[in-house]
């Protein structure tokens, strides 16, 4: 990437306008959600855009042939819905001090908790610092209050806490392939105590019921009418909101093809739960799940256990079954950071954040130590 003074930066608000070649040639093939694919689905459905409070403001950098040569997804906010870093307090507190929150800018995949690159170039060390200063800019211009970046990579995050940006750290579970030959290896790998409680928990939630997986051309519309019932009946189940359109799910599997993976869980030939996957460079990232029956376990059968196996079978290097869930721990999960990265332009709610920020990292930094101590895995030989 040439030296910034030659660079142009647009701003758009559609991603089709910028285009799949030039976004996919940045973004790469390692992480499906920052694919075209996974965010024009996103905005071709309706999750996000005009009455939504996601309204796409995505940045894009070109050189002074006018090729791209650095993107990123960026939306305009008017709430903190669909985000799973949380900073409606932040918002809150600079209201009481007669501050507007509201609008702000995401750098984000949204409605997804999972880590990747934000900040998307064949030059990431060169394009965070210049993509930091565009945003910074583009907060001024738009009179946003603060911009975010969400579940970034832990460089970008460094390369954005060297820009002067705050940083915060989170917490996930996730498993890791130690070159397990078999789902029976694995489960060695843990105490007695919990190889039984895994074998028991799998027995209970297979009782009647057979499991499918399916992926590509396999994934039909009657598939996905089914599984946006299972995901109406997981958000009822959590009172919350359906940010996901039934459109949306056929349009990603559509663009994605063979790098969706869900898997369902039959009786007697009739679906009643699914859990959906995407596949990336070496990570199956568990996404959406829901069922139609209450089943006892089948949550962790359909959605950790089964994408245990699919990792093992499939060489992947890990599953990242997405946000929260200390209960992951005992089934093999463990503790990872998650990172984020924020600029607030109010000095005052800017140095407030930062003390509450300072005291949040070394209390996340004791919980995972205090969690991973915790783990299944065997250290006495039993």
């Amino acid at each position: 990437m040439p030296d910034g003074s030659s660079l142009a930066v647009r701003f758009y608000s559609r991603i089709a306008e910028i285009g799949q070649a030039a976004w996919d040639a940045c973004a790469g093939e390692a992480n499906p959600f920052v694919s075209y694919g996974f965010l024009a689905a996103l905005e071709e459905s309706g999750a996000v855009g005009p009455g939504t409070g996601w309204h796409p403001r995505h940045a894009a950098v070109q050189d002074e042939a006018g090729d791209v040569v650095a993107v990123a997804p960026v939306y305009a906010k008017t709430h903190s819905y669909g985000e799973y870093v949380f900073d409606q307090g932040w918002a809150q507190a600079f209201a009481r001090a007669g501050g507007q929150y509201y609008p702000k800018l995401q750098v984000a995949v949204p409605f997804s908790p999972v880590p990747g690159p934000r900040i998307l170039s064949r030059q990431p060390d060169i394009a965070v610092p210049l993509m930091a200063r565009v945003l910074e800019a583009m907060a001024e211009e738009l009179d946003c209050s603060s911009v975010h970046v969400t579940f970034c990579t832990e460089p970008e995050w460094n390369a954005l806490g060297e820009a002067g940006w705050l940083r915060r750290t989170g917490m996930q579970f996730h498993w890791e392939n130690h070159g397990y030959a078999g789902f029976d290896e694995f489960l060695a790998a843990l105490s007695s105590r919990k190889r039984k409680a895994i074998r028991r928990e799998r027995a209970a939630a297979r009782v009647g019921l057979t499991f499918r997986t399916l992926s590509g051309a396999e994934l039909t519309a009657d598939v996905w009418r089914i599984f946006y019932d299972f995901y109406l009946a997981t958000v009822e189940r959590k009172w919350g909101g359906a940010y996901l359109t039934p459109e949306f799910f056929p349009l990603m599997g559509a663009r994605l093809g063979a790098r969706v993976v869900l898997m369902l869980a039959e009786r007697e030939g009739k679906p009643i739960a699914g859990a959906l996957n995407l596949l990336g460079d070496g990570v199956l990232y568990g996404r959406n799940w829901g069922c139609t029956e209450d089943v006892p376990f089948l949550h962790f059968e359909l959605c950790y256990y089964q994408a245990i196996e699919y990792a093992i079978a499939h060489g992947l290097a890990r599953v990242e079954a997405g946000a929260q869930g200390e209960h992951k721990i005992q089934r093999g999960y463990l503790p990872r950071p998650t990172y984020s990265a924020h600029y607030i332009r109010h000095e005052g709610l800017a140095q407030a954040v930062a003390q509450f920020l300072e005291v949040e990292r070394a209390h996340m930094d004791e919980t995972m130590a205090l969690l991973a101590a915790e783990g299944p895995y065997r250290r006495d030989g039993v």
